[in-house]
């Protein structure tokens, strides 16, 4: 199976051109190496993938026809990801929830009123 169609079965991609596209710009390795998009990849296959700055890592047991649902993706590869990476990923994502708890959204046009009555009587 060609390498950037894996990616996409296994659902580390959403679409297949954006996992072609991380393959060209040289973010995926299989074996240790850089890869091309056509490159056949098969079982006991060691793939390194990086995406949003965390380093990826899984071996494929087997391949799979098509694209599969999330809950059969543990059937197809063991995800090999350090323990270090993944402490990355959870630090990264608390410093995105800084500034805003989580549920709120963005401000309502009734937030943003009152923002903007507070702000003009201060100014006045």
């Amino acid at each position: 199976m060609r390498l950037d169609k894996l990616l996409w079965c296994v659902r580390y991609f959403k679409t297949r051109s954006l996992a072609a596209e991380a393959v060209k710009k040289n973010r995926v390795k299989v074996n240790g190496e850089v890869a091309k998009a056509s490159r056949e990849v098969g079982p006991a296959d060691l793939i390194t993938v990086r995406k949003d700055q965390i380093d990826y890592s899984f071996e494929i047991l087997q391949l799979p026809k098509s694209r599969i649902g999330a809950k059969l993706v543990s059937l197809h590869i063991v995800d090999k990801t350090p323990k270090e990476e993944l402490e990355k990923r959870e630090l990264r994502k608390m410093s995105q929830d800084y500034y805003r708890e989580k549920g709120e959204g963005r401000p309502t046009k009734k937030d943003r009123r009152d923002l903007d009555d507070f702000i003009s009587g201060e100014e006045a």
